[in-house]
C-alpha cells in the first residue's frame, strides 16, 4: 500500500480538456481507489494504491479510464509521497540568494530522460531563468516569474521529445500534505 499522486498533463488548460474535479474523483473512485482527493483544477489527484502493482500498470489503468469517461488522451504521470518528498531536499536553488519559492516549478518527466535527450538542452541559457534536470524531474526557477520565460513544459517536450507536466512549488507542496494526511490517517487504521 502506498500513497500515490497523479499529476495529469494539460487538464483545464486554455479550453483544452475540459473536467470537472468531481468527475475526475468519481472516476479514480470508480476504478477501485476509493480515497481518492483532488487538488485544484489541474488535474492533481492524491490517492492510496493497495494494489501496488507496477508503475506502468497504474499509469495506463488511469490514463484508459480517462479515455473511457472522457474521451480524452492524457498522459498520466505518478509520483509516491516518498519521491514527492524527495524532491523538496533536492531543490538546487533553495540557496539562491534571495530565493523566492513563488518563482520555482517542476516538471514531471514520464521517464528519466536519455544522454541523448539531456544534450539536446545542455548548454541552453536564457537569463535569469534557470534550470536543472534531476532524474525524472526539471527543476525551473523564473525570478522575474514565468509569464514571459521561455523554458517552460513545451520547451523542453520539444526540444528534449519527452512527456512532462508542470507544478509550482506551491501546488507540490499542497500535495505533499495532502498525501502526508492520507499517510497518516492509513496508519490509524
Amino acid at each position: 500500500m502506498q500513497i500515490v499522486i497523479s499529476l495529469l498533463r494539460g487538464v483545464n488548460m486554455a479550453g483544452h480538456n475540459k473536467m470537472k474535479m468531481t468527475g475526475l474523483s468519481s472516476l479514480f473512485k470508480e476504478a477501485g481507489f476509493h480515497d481518492a482527493e483532488t487538488y485544484i483544477q489541474s488535474g492533481n489527484v492524491v490517492f492510496t494504491d493497495t494494489e501496488s502493482g507496477s508503475e506502468t500498470g497504474l499509469k495506463e489503468k488511469i490514463e484508459k479510464a480517462i479515455r473511457k469517461k472522457f474521451a480524452y488522451d492524457i498522459p498520466v504521470i505518478n509520483r509516491t509521497l516518498e519521491e514527492l518528498k524527495a524532491i523538496l531536499s533536492r531543490n538546487p536553488f533553495a540557496n539562491e540568494e534571495n530565493f523566492d519559492p513563488e518563482k520555482l516549478a517542476v516538471i514531471f518527466l514520464n521517464e528519466k530522460p536519455s544522454e541523448l535527450q539531456l544534450g539536446k538542452v545542455r548548454g541552453v541559457s536564457y537569463p535569469p531563468d534557470k534550470f536543472m534536470i534531476s532524474g525524472k524531474e526539471i527543476f525551473i526557477y523564473c525570478p522575474n516569474g514565468f509569464g514571459r520565460s521561455k523554458i517552460y513544459t513545451g520547451f523542453f517536450e520539444g526540444k528534449m521529445k519527452v512527456t512532462g507536466t508542470g507544478r509550482n512549488w506551491k501546488t507540490i507542496n499542497a500535495l505533499i500534505q495532502i498525501a502526508e494526511k492520507k499517510s497518516a490517517e492509513s496508519a490509524i487504521t
